[in-house]
Order: C-alpha cells, then structure tokens, then sequence
C-alpha cells in the first residue's frame, strides 16, 4: 500500500511531464502558417525594400524589420544590450577587383593599400536560454539580397522571394513557434540573419571568427532558398543536405514527415563537409554538424522575377515545420 501510495503519483507525474513536453511541441507546430510566411516575405521582397543589398539603405530597413520581429515575439537579443551584430568588410580597390573580407589578415592586407574599400553591415541575433548554458545550437538564414541595378530596362530590382527572404520566413516562424510552445529547451538556441552571404559568406563568417560562444555550439540548421519549384512537376521536392557522420539527422526528417503528415518529398543528401553553397560553410569547416535545406535553382535565381508571385506556400510551410522539428531535437537531444 505504501509502495503504491509513493509509485502512483511519481508514475503520473512523469506521464503528464511528457504529455505536457509534447503537447509544447506540437503547440509550437501550429503556430507555422502560411499566412505568416506571406506577411514575413512579402515586406522583405517588396520594391520599398530595393533588393535588401548588403550595406545599403534597403539592407538595413530588413535588418530592423527583423529585430522588431524578434523583439516583439519576445525573443532576447545574443548580446544583451542589441540584436545587431555589426561588422565591417574590406576590399582592393573596385578597379582591381576582388571581394570583400572579414579575415584579419585579409583586413590588414587592404588597409595597406593606397586605396581601399569598406562596407559596413550587421547581422541580426536573438536567442532562446537553455537549461545548458554551456551548449548552444543555431539557425540561420542570410536577409541580404543583391540590390538593384538602375539601368536594366523594365524591373530593375532584385526582390529576393525565394533568395532568400524564405529562409528569413521559415527562421522567424521557428523563433515563434519555439517561444509559443514555452518550454525551455536543453540546449541554447541563437536565430541568427546573417547579412552579406551574396558577397561572400561575410556575417556568418564574422559571427564565428568573433563570437566567444563559436566554440559551444553543437550543431547548425540553414535555410537558403525554400521557396520554389525546380522542376514544376515536382512540387513537393526539397534538397535535405546533412553531415555525413550524422546519420540520425536524415532519420529525423524521415521520422517527422510520417508522423506529422508533411507533404515532402526529399532529396536525401548526406555530405561529409557541406562547405559548398552557402553560410553552411562557415560551420562545416569547422567541423560543427549541420542540416541544410534547400529547393534547388530556377531561372529567377538573381534575377529581377524572383518575386513573391512565384513562392510555393504549401511546400514552404512543410519545410518549416520539419525545421522546427530539426531544431527541436538539435536543442534538445543529448547526442546526435
């Protein structure tokens, strides 16, 4: 009697703690909509935004656009006193080409030039505190674009829908979801909007040659281009690149899309160093797990119809809630 007395009660506590973290998790889950997604880039690929080119007047509108977003779901900034992260990169020259660096060495080889060239920009981060102060994970999309070029006749503005104001879309939803479903996750989690990815990978790149935290973080979910059709007959396919050693992460996906529904149909590509295509690479070089997602290239890729128009909403939704997913257990499973 005594026994049950004392294993009953700890029984039901333990069976209403895991009710209550799935119920958190799935919570999170509905608040990923469609109609979010369509406010979220429909702002970032406006005209009024110009392109959203890396240090230009249109980047920087998105960069606040972004943090009012955060600020208003109720998610901190990484730095205590500012969402932003800025940082300057340098160049030769225009006329002897060459791109912009954030390396030190890089830096100090330009300043010694005669004449040089500085671009001033800033990356966007928010995070959630975990329970392991010591351990962070992070999701990230670059918000710069490639501007506009006044002498194209017709449309002359790079809009970036799907390049990549819908990965923007699909981490500002997460960030959402996560503070909706209220748990504390195990692990730290940083939403990071990296600015500068058309010209080099320049603010994750910074981010991880500067950030004290760079060397505690266990893993990395990049969105870049989720929002379209490479091939129109193909409308649920989706590109789900992972580090190879991490077997587990293409189970996940597999997992979540039987026992959510979701309307996907990946291509499972295990990569032993995905350093290759995007701000990926500054993680996978340093040998820091990863999953990225990714739609393949169409014919608007840099081009002026890259607009909202085009985006395939349904598809975009389902990545976005198989990207919760990832994260979630990114944050929150002891090994992967």
């Amino acid at each position: 009697m005594i026994i049950k007395k004392i294993v009953l009660p700890l029984l039901l506590l333990f069976m209403s703690m895991t009710l209550f973290s799935q119920t958190s998790k799935e919570k999170g889950m509905q608040t990923i909509n469609k109609e979010s997604a369509e406010a979220y880039i429909g702002f970032l690929a406006s005209d009024a935004l110009e392109g959203r080119e890396a240090g230009r007047h249109g980047g920087r509108v998105a960069g606040e656009y972004i943090k009012s977003i955060l600020q208003n779901l109720g998610i901190k900034p990484l730095d205590k006193d500012s969402y932003f992260q800025n940082f300057e990169a340098y160049s030769r020259e225009r006329q002897k080409r060459g791109r912009f660096s954030v390396h030190p060495d890089s830096v100090a080889e330009y300043k010694r030039q005669p004449a040089y060239r500085k671009l001033e920009m800033r990356n966007v981060l928010g995070y959630i505190e975990g329970k392991n102060k010591d351990e962070y994970v992070v999701i990230g999309a670059h918000y710069d674009h490639v501007g506009m070029d006044e002498y194209l006749v017709g449309d002359k503005i790079y809009n970036g829908a799907d390049d990549n104001a819908s990965g923007v879309s699909a981490a500002l939803q997460i960030a959402k979801a996560f503070h909706v479903g209220g748990d504390m996750p195990e692990r730290s989690i940083i939403f990071a909007f990296w600015d500068g990815e058309e010209i080099g990978l320049l603010g994750s790149e910074y981010f991880m040659l500067n950030s004290p935290l760079a060397s505690s973080i266990k893993g990395y979910l990049n969105f870049d281009m989720i929002g379209r059709n490479n091939d129109e007959s193909k409308p649920k396919h989706v590109v789900y690149f992972y580090t190879e050693s991490h077997p587990a992460f293409g189970d996940w996906l597999k997992d979540d899309i039987k026992t959510y529904g979701l309307d996907l149909e990946p291509d499972y590509r295990a990569w032993d160093k995905p350093i290759g295509g995007s701000d990926n690479a500054s993680f996978a070089k340093r040998d820091i797990p990863l999953i990225w997602y990714h739609t393949d290239g169409h014919p608007d890729y840099h081009q002026p119809g890259d607009h909202t128009d085009k985006i395939n909403w349904d598809k975009l939704v389902d990545i976005t809630k198989a990207a919760y997913f990832n994260l979630w257990n990114l944050a929150n499973i002891k090994t992967y």
